[in-house]
């Protein structure tokens, strides 16, 4: 049987894992009674844990949430993920979230063993990350604030700022957030407009209070990744073009990010990029800097405009 100390850790640790935990199957994961498993919980309790009980024959325990952040109990694959993850974000566009993320990270080095700390410092010293600077950065309390009405489907009121920086309010009913190595954007329900709409998450001013609560509508499309990247890198421009990628999808994603075009595979060799511009010579030197060979499928005109550069390159090569 497990020493009372280590017991309780132990029983902190299967609630954090599951939502819900019949206090039978408790009992035989500790290896004691439903006695114990009983005493153990208002231990736990005295200790500050929020652990729920419902009674009867199905009930059980449910870990809450409480006033104070309990210490989480990780095995080691999840601490190495955590310490790498958190590594990773610090580079990712959120306005103060590198600063925090590198005093967390400091902080779970410092309890790691040796052999875990080892493990994420291997990693981190063969990885090269290949992301993208972040073009905007967006306030992490407007994130949360965006994240917070979309958990609780809670219509959201801002001001909103164009490309031209012209500004709008707008009353909408957020759905998701999606990030990109680049931006965060909100899909959202424009209730003025009557459509789905995305918006960049940095030019985003919230102005509460929000509300009310609405009953959420079938989303725009079930990919909503694939949704808004075909938006932020298409449909939102005046020139569109399909172009063939003569590498597989996989090959081509490495340089073809979620706001440069989605992609489409063809076949083993080849794929279909889908990408717009503001003017066609703005497409040529945006699939010529991809340094992969390529077939326009259309527009004829982005061809001319291709032929065009040729000749002009020729020239100044004196050939």
């Amino acid at each position: 049987m497990l020493e009372t100390s280590a017991r309780l850790l132990r029983l902190l640790s299967l609630l954090q894992a599951h939502r819900d935990w019949p206090g039978a199957d408790l009992a035989e994961r500790l290896g004691v009674t439903a006695r114990t498993v009983r005493r153990d919980v208002e231990r736990l309790r005295e200790l500050g844990y929020p652990v729920h009980a419902s009674p009867g024959t199905g009930g059980g325990y449910r870990l809450g949430a409480g006033a104070r952040l309990p210490p989480l109990l990780l095995d080691d694959e999840e601490a190495v993920a955590v310490a790498v993850g958190l590594q990773t974000a610090a580079g990712q566009g959120v306005e103060g979230i590198g600063e925090t993320c590198v005093r967390a990270l400091a902080k779970l080095e410092q309890v790691l063993p040796d052999r875990l700390r080892r493990r994420v410092a291997a990693i981190n010293a063969v990885t090269v990350p290949m992301l993208r600077a972040p073009t905007a950065r967006v306030d992490l309390a407007v994130l949360t604030e965006l994240a917070h009405a979309c958990r609780d489907a809670e219509r959201l009121r801002f001001r909103y700022r164009d490309h031209a920086g012209a500004e709008s309010r707008r009353i909408v009913e957020p759905h998701r957030l999606v990030c990109t190595e680049r931006r965060w954007y909100l899909v959202a329900w424009d209730t003025e407009r009557a459509a789905w709409r995305t918006f960049r998450a940095d030019r985003i001013t919230p102005t509460p209070p929000h509300g009310p609560r609405f009953t959420p509508r079938t989303p725009p499309a079930g990919d909503l990744a694939e949704y808004v990247s075909r938006g932020v890198s298409t449909a939102a421009y005046a020139e569109r073009a399909v172009i063939r990628l003569l590498v597989p999808a996989e090959e081509a994603a490495r340089v073809v990010g979620p706001s440069d075009g989605t992609l489409e595979p063809e076949g083993e060799g080849s794929c279909l990029l889908r990408t717009g511009a503001g003017g066609l010579d703005v497409l040529v030197i945006h699939v010529l800097l991809m340094g992969v060979d390529f077939e326009v499928v259309e527009p004829p005109e982005l061809t001319e405009r291709l032929r065009a550069a040729r000749d002009l390159l020729s020239r100044a090569l004196g050939e």
